[in-house]
Parts: structure tokens; C-alpha cells; sequence
């Protein structure tokens, strides 16, 4: 079966841009009724913005794709995560879908990538962390093989908390 989706490395200055403005439509357009729009801004400034995204490449070896449709090569979201070599994992940190496209299998065509890309590179396993009232990446992350592993509760500052389920699939 062809797969659903392309993914375009961000590696330019002008990517990371398109990426900041890509997060922060996804983000005011989904989090605010599961979180508050006080904690959707606040998680924008400083995990989404341009800042964060340039912090977390130059500081924490991660990595981002654009996700494009295969059909017609529109970015229907984007992706990004690290490997962490004291776990031998993959941190997938960001999956994140624009509303018309979520329920098209994007999620899944992004999980498949990420399992090859840690089979290529060694990998036991990839994990994530998914809020605990975001049911529908809770279901989409179950169908694709993961499974809960511990819940957290992060303090995240300024009064904000994230209240997530660790979730993880093995990929030896």
C-alpha cells in the first residue's frame, strides 16, 4: 500500500518560520477547550514558538518534519522528536494534525515512520507523552501499537500543569 504521507525535513531558517506559524494555527485551533486558552498560549510561547523550535534543534538534537499529503503534497501537520541514547529511544514529542485532516490515518502513516526510523537507527523503542483528556490520540496511539506505561502529572511554570499519559511501543 502506498503511503499516505511525505515528510520534509525543517532545516532552514524559513521552515523553522512556517513551522512556528504551522504549531501555533494547529495549537489555537484544537487546545484551548481541553486546556484553556490561558495554557494554550502559554504552552505555544514556549514549546511551539520559533524560539523553542530553534532552542530544541540547537540544544536538544531534535528533529522536525513538515507532513505532507502524498496526493497533492499540502502540509497537513508536523512532527518532531529526539533520540535519547541513555534509553536507546525515540522522544516523539510532537504529532500534531490540522483539524480538517485529523481521522485521514495521517497519525498512523507517521507512527510507521517513526518506526522505521528507529529500527534504521537501532532503536528499542519510541514513547510519547499525550494528555490525558485528548481521547482521540489516546484511541489513535492505542490502534498504532502503544501502550500506557505511566501517568504524569509536569509542572510546567506559571501555574500550568500537564496532566499526561506515558504511552510506548517497542520496535525490536
Amino acid at each position: 500500500m502506498q503511503d499516505l504521507i511525505g515528510l520534509t525535513p525543517v532545516t532552514t531558517p524559513e521552515n523553522e518560520e512556517r513551522l512556528a506559524a504551522l504549531a501555533r494555527e494547529i495549537w489555537e485551533g484544537y487546545w484551548p477547550p481541553l486546556i484553556g486558552e490561558d495554557q494554550t498560549r502559554y504552552m505555544v510561547e514556549n514549546f511551539q514558538s520559533l524560539d523553542a523550535i530553534r532552542r530544541d534543534i540547537a540544544e536538544h538534537a531534535y528533529e522536525y518534519w513538515f507532513v505532507c499529503a502524498a496526493d497533492d503534497g499540502r502540509i497537513v501537520g508536523y512532527t518532531g522528536g529526539r533520540v535519547e541514547p541513555e534509553t536507546n529511544r525515540f522522544f516523539i514529542s510532537k504529532i500534531y494534525l490540522k483539524p480538517e485532516e485529523r481521522g485521514k490515518h495521517f497519525a498512523s502513516a507517521i507512527v510507521r515512520f517513526y518506526t522505521e526510523l528507529c529500527r534504521s537507527r537501532g532503536l528499542d523503542a519510541m514513547y510519547l507523552t499525550v494528555n490525558k483528556g485528548n481521547v482521540l490520540g489516546i484511541r489513535a496511539y492505542e490502534g498504532n501499537g502503544f501502550s500506557t506505561i505511566d501517568a504524569v502529572e509536569t509542572d510546567i511554570g506559571s501555574g500550568f500543569v500537564m496532566d499526561d499519559y506515558i504511552m510506548e511501543k517497542r520496535v525490536g
